[in-house]
């Protein structure tokens, strides 16, 4: 009984131990970020605990859905909060400022509530023109064209709220004539995208037969 005791007592204090590690202010002196795996710049926690440079996940985020938070590479866990080091908000770096900025504006985002959905209003055209930019890579998948369907939508009440009465509609009505826009939208930047990706393509065929001939 007091081995088990004992054991019990040791899983305990290397659990608090790891929790304290992963509750930490700074990041661990012997980790890089995952990454660029390179030594942390402006390292910034995730509420799940994971350490990160502040414009690394930033730009990961970046590469994910406009409207939704950054899942963890580590994790997968849904990064809602993202908390600089401490230290970092006494410099006065530019750099840093302007990383810091960015973390903040990223924590509006997802901090729920009425604030949340005016912070979001407010970043409305930093998320129409990720959405669009997205649309246009033909590798990415078909999250964008609901979240376009949605915001067809959103378009369709916001319409009907208002004495307007501009758009011929026919027998469709408002709604349908927004949201079949919206995937003729969809439709019109994915062939852009893959026909923007089939002439970089042929460039650098082009560029690799030059320098082939200089050879």
């Amino acid at each position: 009984m007091e081995a088990e005791a004992e054991t019990e007592v040791r899983e305990n204090k290397a659990e608090d131990s790891r929790e304290r590690k992963r509750l930490s202010e700074t990041p661990p002196d012997d980790d890089c970020c995952p990454i660029c795996f390179g030594s942390f710049t402006v390292p910034c926690r995730s509420n799940c605990g994971h350490w990160y440079c502040g414009n690394c996940i930033l730009q990961f985020w970046n590469y994910s859905s406009a409207s939704k938070p950054c899942k963890c590479p580590m994790c997968t866990c849904q990064i809602v909060n993202l908390m600089p080091e401490a230290s970092l908000h006494q410099q006065q770096d530019q750099e840093v400022t302007e990383v810091l900025k960015s973390v903040q504006r990223y924590n509006l985002l997802f901090v729920g509530g009425a604030r949340g959905f005016v912070q979001k209003m407010r970043e409305l055209p930093l998320f129409i023109k990720r959405m669009f930019r997205a649309l246009m890579d033909p590798d990415t998948n078909d999250s964008y064209l609901a979240e376009m369907r949605l915001f067809a939508m959103f378009l369709s009440i916001i319409y009907r709220a208002t004495p307007f009465d501009f758009i011929p509609t026919g027998s469709l009505g408002i709604g349908r004539v927004f949201d079949f826009s919206a995937v003729t939208l969809v439709l019109i930047l994915r062939l852009v995208g893959i026909y923007r990706r089939r002439r970089l393509m042929q460039r650098v065929r082009r560029l690799a037969a030059m320098e082939s001939l200089q050879e």
